[in-house]
């Protein structure tokens, strides 16, 4: 009777913890972000220019319309179904309960590993989509912060554009298209994609079955002695992927592994051993790599020399994203203008998604708005992600990297190394068994510990 009235009470508790979660959570969206027109903006990898040096001219059938404004709206476009099309895993509530707690929801306490699944459904996309893959309804959205985009393009692309104009331009690009790839032909890749979509976004859902969703990542840490409402650090995070990756049986993630680099450093001979471990001895290709490289950008706050190294990270066509945020919060960082880092926020509380239904509803996982923050205010502890599809890959990644390293490094030491060989040719040894028994050492359970208190204050 004792168990079952306190079980009751935690239920209690739990309602009204949601119901202060959605008061506190739900205004995140509705914050302005503005973006310059004279500066260019980074997302993954790709670049995106709001303005253009050529002469203004006027349009052919003679209006006041400017041809510049017009290429200018399109690129904002671009980049609003660029940045849309990323998968946005936020707080949710009313889940199946976590085993080993009453708890429903992860409002207050799972912005870590909602960012880290960010991460890795990058990668995921990247891999089996590829980089310039977008999501034919990402601009049906509606998006609330309409204002935001930059206060001149968007005002023109949605007051200036004329409907002849566009109508004529969007039945030419139409009728150019179709000539290029056949009817059939692209219906069938965009039903082919439109399913793969869907299949990672059911990855992360919210289930205990589901491959990288919260109660599976839980459930691993609950390997290392932390349960369900505990904190997570970003390096901490990256374990848990790694495990996750491993541990799926899904044959359709057999050909992708995850590497996390051990103190701070990519040993190049166990990544590509990582890459050619097929079981099936028929298998000649190598598997895609992601890579995860735990760094700290400075002691206590973010040193700004690492800001220039942050920037090429995230201008690389192998970047996948950064898990990291600020002092109270953690953020997805995808891109940057400026000084200023562009994220995506998983501290907006949402409802429940069964993505075992046919046909679930997908705007919930796509961000209809970027978010940015100055560089200054990043918290240094962060999680690196990186993509390469082969060996080739990632022997290209790790030059350019390097170079980077170099180039924008003013310290003694680099933030982290790609070193030839394994890990055990060094002092560094990891135990396969005590991998098995345990995901951290008491070292880093420690630390753990002291990040948990003094780098991050749970919302």
């Amino acid at each position: 009777m004792e168990a079952a009235g306190t079980d009751e009470v935690e239920k209690i508790k739990s309602k009204f913890m949601s119901a202060w979660h959605n008061v506190k959570y739900s205004w995140v969206l509705k914050t302005k972000t503005y973006f310059s027109r004279n500066s260019p903006v980074f997302l993954l990898g790709k670049c995106y220019h709001f303005k253009t040096d050529e002469p203004s001219e006027l349009s052919q059938n003679g209006s006041d319309y400017d041809i510049n404004d017009e290429i200018i709206s399109r690129n904002v476009e671009e980049f609003r179904k660029d940045f849309i099309s990323r998968v946005w895993l936020t707080y949710r509530e009313e889940f199946p309960q976590i085993k080993g707690s009453a708890l429903t929801t992860d409002c207050g306490w799972g912005c870590t590993l909602r960012t880290g699944q960010m991460l890795l459904a990058q990668g995921l996309i990247v891999h089996f989509l590829g980089r310039d893959w977008t999501w034919p309804d990402a601009l049906v959205i509606e998006n609330l912060d309409s204002e935001s985009w930059t206060s001149y393009t968007v005002k023109k692309l949605t007051a200036s554009l004329e409907a002849s104009f566009t109508g004529e331009r969007e039945c030419k690009d139409q009728l150019n298209h179709h000539k290029k790839v056949p009817k059939e032909v692209w219906k069938n890749r965009e039903m082919k994609d439109e399913h793969c979509h869907r299949k990672i976004i059911s990855w992360f859902g919210d289930s205990p079955l589901a491959n990288f969703g919260l109660h599976r990542l839980i459930e691993y840490g609950n390997k290392s002695g932390k349960i369900a409402g505990d904190w997570y650090g970003p390096a901490v995070v990256a374990h848990l992927l790694r495990k996750a990756v491993e541990e799926s049986r899904d044959p359709e993630l057999q050909g992708i592994t995850v590497y996390v680099a051990q103190d701070c450093t990519v040993y190049k001979s166990d990544v590509i051993d990582k890459q050619c471990s097929f079981t099936d001895p028929e298998k000649t290709d190598t598997k895609a790599v992601i890579i995860l490289i735990p760094v700290r950008l400075g002691g206590e706050r973010t040193n700004m020399e690492y800001l220039e190294f942050v920037k090429g990270i995230l201008s690389l066509e192998y970047c996948i994203g950064i898990i990291g945020g600020k002092p109270k919060q953690s953020y997805y960082f995808a891109g940057f203008q400026d000084d200023s880092l562009i994220y995506m926020d998983p501290h907006y509380c949402q409802s429940f998604v069964d993505v075992s239904v046919k046909d679930f509803p997908l705007e919930s996982f796509h961000c209809p708005s970027p978010k940015k923050m100055c560089f200054k205010k990043m918290d240094p502890s962060c999680t690196i992600g990186l993509y390469c599809q082969n060996v080739q890959d990632f022997e290209r990644a790790s030059e350019e990297i390097t170079k980077i390293l170099k180039s924008s490094s003013k310290e003694k030491y680099p933030l982290f190394t790609f070193v030839n060989g394994h890990s055990r040719d060094y002092d560094f040894v990891m135990s396969p068994v005590r991998e098995e028994r345990t995901l951290f050492s008491e070292d880093d359970n420690k630390k753990l510990k002291r990040f948990s208190t003094e780098e991050f204050v749970l919302l």
